[in-house]
């Protein structure tokens, strides 16, 4: 008997999101973007579906670690790149590519290393104000990262759109311009493009794309759904009806009591909480499909549990499957927005109790 809750992965959906990347920027290489335990689909199983990538990326140097230890050698990228002599030592040693954004990470360039650094990344501050260095320190900084004997392979330019999700936004163009102007003079390889700017930027795709958040069959856009831009989500969360309760008028559920029936009502309990990461900014928001009907969640989201409005749905019964968010039925698009919240959010806070299950094309 399965076990629930799961998070049900369809690696057939994953491969298309990825040859779908390939259809719409053929001369690009691609960096799969798979941090936050590849968003809440698991590392090593993502990447290896993931084959035709040409490097992966994660955020920091523990999880670029975990990959190698699970037999990925594709070239990988630390995006936060390393902070101490013992962090670059450890990505010489297992064959990391840091992203370096701060003095601080350059200095660390003098530390002796048993075997120097491949495929190294410089970040520029183009707009998002977060990390990077300044268009004046490229020319000074790439020279002497370039003739370090700590590195041996090439440097690219990398830097970050802070608005790609809003399409004709004049500050994208601002921040390619910038990264194009000190690339040229640096004869740089560039990666800027992440899902948004991919699906709708054509000019920022360049030499190398980051695709995240479409990978895994997910709208970076408002207006427009996965099913809209030939998407095809990749995780369906599911969990199972546990128990059933009758209501009477003026009953309250769940901790706080801030759901009240206001007449004989049917409820189900759903082995799904916020100890498993179903967000708790779902309560008296979300909505669950059962037996092919959407129905509400009632009261507060608590740690193992939440209660749903069965009044339509008397057929119901115990055992009967639960999905909380996935596929054209519930995309987790809109329940983020029901939360308050970007699916981002949704998935990469699924917790290991939630177990994962794969397969192609088979829900």
């Amino acid at each position: 008997m399965n076990s629930y809750p799961v998070a049900s992965i369809d690696l057939a959906a994953l491969k298309h999101n990825f040859d779908r990347i390939k259809q719409l920027a053929p001369t690009s290489r691609i960096i799969s973007v798979i941090k936050a335990n590849a968003y809440g689909h698991g590392y090593a199983e993502v990447a290896n579906v993931l084959t035709d990538s040409d490097a992966f990326a994660v955020a920091r140097l523990v999880e670029g670690i975990q990959l190698r230890k699970s037999g990925i050698t594709h070239k990988i990228i630390l995006l936060e790149g390393v902070m101490t002599a013992a962090e670059i030592q450890l990505a010489a040693q297992y064959d990391l590519s840091p992203v370096f954004h701060h003095r601080s990470q350059i200095q660390l360039l003098s530390t002796p290393l048993t075997k120097p650094l491949q495929f190294c990344w410089l970040m520029i501050e183009t707009g998002m104000h977060r990390l990077g260095f300044a268009k004046t320190d490229v020319a000074e900084l790439i020279t002497t990262m370039e003739t370090s004997e700590a590195i041996s392979g090439d440097v690219g330019l990398m830097s970050h759109f802070a608005n790609a999700d809003l399409v004709g936004d004049d500050r994208n163009q601002q921040q390619l311009d910038i990264t194009l102007h000190c690339a040229d003079k640096q004869r740089c390889e560039v990666s800027l493009a992440n899902s948004a700017a991919i699906l709708s930027f054509p000019a920022s795709h360049q030499q190398w794309l980051r695709p995240g958040l479409m990978l895994y069959g997910v709208s970076p856009f408002d207006d427009k759904t996965a099913v809209e831009l030939d998407l095809k989500p990749v995780m369906q969360l599911k969990s199972v009806l546990t128990a059933k309760q009758t209501l009477q008028a003026g009953d309250q559920v769940g901790y706080g009591g801030d759901w009240t029936a206001t007449k004989v009502t049917e409820i189900g309990i759903v082995s799904i909480g916020y100890g498993d990461g179903y967000s708790r900014y779902l309560s008296n928001a979300g909505q669950v499909m059962i037996n092919g009907q959407r129905v509400a969640v009632l009261g507060r989201v608590s740690m193992d549990m939440i209660c749903i409005d069965l009044h339509t749905c008397s057929d119901a019964d115990v055992g009967d499957e639960v999905l909380l968010w996935g596929g054209e039925q519930l995309p987790v698009e809109w329940l983020a927005k029901q939360a308050n919240t970007i699916p981002y959010e949704l998935l990469c806070q699924l917790n290991p109790r939630v177990r994962r299950e794969y397969h192609h094309g088979q829900s």
